[in-house]
């Protein structure tokens, strides 16, 4: 199969959704935790989750044009500056799926999906309880994609919660027996599993290996 760009123009709008979301690969699951000033809480569960710093530790994430609905999740972030990254768990796959469903702003995705808030002292946005990796951050900027709308908001990470014995020797997270989960598309999850690990990459360590082999 090849297709080109006019024929992903002239696809149906569903198909040609599923297909260009599946182009990148699994991307890791995560459900977005915040509150609006008024204390409603909101859960959303994401694919464009990225890493883009550590030192400063920045995440981001992608979100839609505001302008089509409402984004709860994003009004929540620009009203109080706080929002949780928290990892999504074999256990609770159909819950954070369904928490994508258009909830209403009074309503809490946490109740209706079978989800259950924690905090932590002095910080305002809610955690998933359930999750094993959950990440605290506070609103630093957000870069407008101008060619479609989209906007990457961008956090500094204040809070990371974890179980101790996830971590490698060299502090890199074992994803496997963290048992992250990974999309496919919009609607389809994964299971991860390690298939190697290997020192930090220099060219003359690999031609070495190559003649060893």
């Amino acid at each position: 199969m090849h297709l080109t760009k006019e024929d992903l123009i002239n696809m149906e709008r569903i198909e040609r959704l599923n297909l260009v979301n599946c182009l990148g690969g699994a991307k890791p699951a995560n459900l977005i935790g915040t509150i609006s000033n008024e204390g409603k809480t909101n859960l959303s569960i994401f694919n464009s989750v990225v890493h883009l710093g550590s030192n400063p530790a920045l995440m981001g994430f992608i979100v839609r044009p505001p302008k089509e609905v409402r984004r709860h999740t994003y009004e929540n972030v620009r009203q109080n500056g706080s929002f949780t990254i928290n990892m999504v768990h074999p256990e609770f796959v159909r819950q954070a799926h369904y928490t994508s469903a258009k909830f209403e702003a009074e309503e809490s995705e946490f109740e209706a999906c079978g989800l259950t808030e924690e905090y932590v002292e002095g910080f305002s946005a809610p955690f998933v309880k359930e999750s094993k990796l959950k990440i605290g951050l506070q609103y630093l900027s957000e870069i407008p994609i101008l060619i479609n709308g989209t906007m990457l908001i961008i956090g500094q990470v204040e809070h990371v919660i974890l179980p101790e014995e996830v971590l490698f020797e060299d502090n890199q997270i074992d994803l496997e027996k963290l048992e992250a989960v990974g999309i496919g598309g919009l609607n389809t999850y994964y299971n991860l599993e390690k298939i190697g690990y290997y020192p930090y990459a220099r060219k003359e360590d690999f031609r070495s290996s190559e003649k060893d082999q």
